[in-house]
């Protein structure tokens, strides 16, 4: 039988899922096509409903389940301020908790660029957006519990 905390961890794997894998997919399977095939302003146009249909569906559901599950997961397992400190678990999610701030705040950075339309300050908030989500992710493959 399944318990509870199988359905937060699959739920909090799920979000990790939605997000890096939409950012994979508008970097690798949408930008590429996009940028052959259609005009400049036709591409920014498409790109930008991209953009905001993925940021509603973040904010609406990535971040909210991402941070519930996550606080769970961590009481749980007895995570306190202070055992963020100690080697092992604790560095571990720390450090993935401060990844995770840095790829909230690089994503914010790109839509703030996009919105401006500065391009190449978009695109380098992206490339930090999408390489820190990986690294939140295979920091998350450490975080097994014992």
């Amino acid at each position: 039988m399944i318990d509870i905390w199988t359905v937060v961890r699959f739920l909090h794997v799920l979000g990790a899922i939605i997000w890096v894998g939409g950012q994979l997919t508008i970097t690798l399977v949408v930008l590429p096509p996009a940028r052959r095939a259609l005009t400049p302003t036709d591409r920014a146009d498409v790109l930008r409903a991209v953009g905001k249909r993925f940021a509603v569906i973040t904010a609406m559901v990535f971040l909210p389940v991402q941070i519930t599950t996550g606080i769970l997961l961590a009481d749980r397992h007895g995570v306190t301020w202070a055992s963020l400190l100690h080697p092992g678990y604790g560095r571990v999610l720390a450090t993935k908790l401060l990844l995770f701030v840095v790829v909230m705040a690089a994503t914010a950075v790109h839509g703030v660029a996009q919105a401006k339309q500065r391009p190449r300050a978009a695109r380098a908030a992206s490339i930090t957006a999408l390489i820190g989500s990986a690294g939140v992710v295979l920091l998350a493959t450490g975080l097994v519990e014992g």
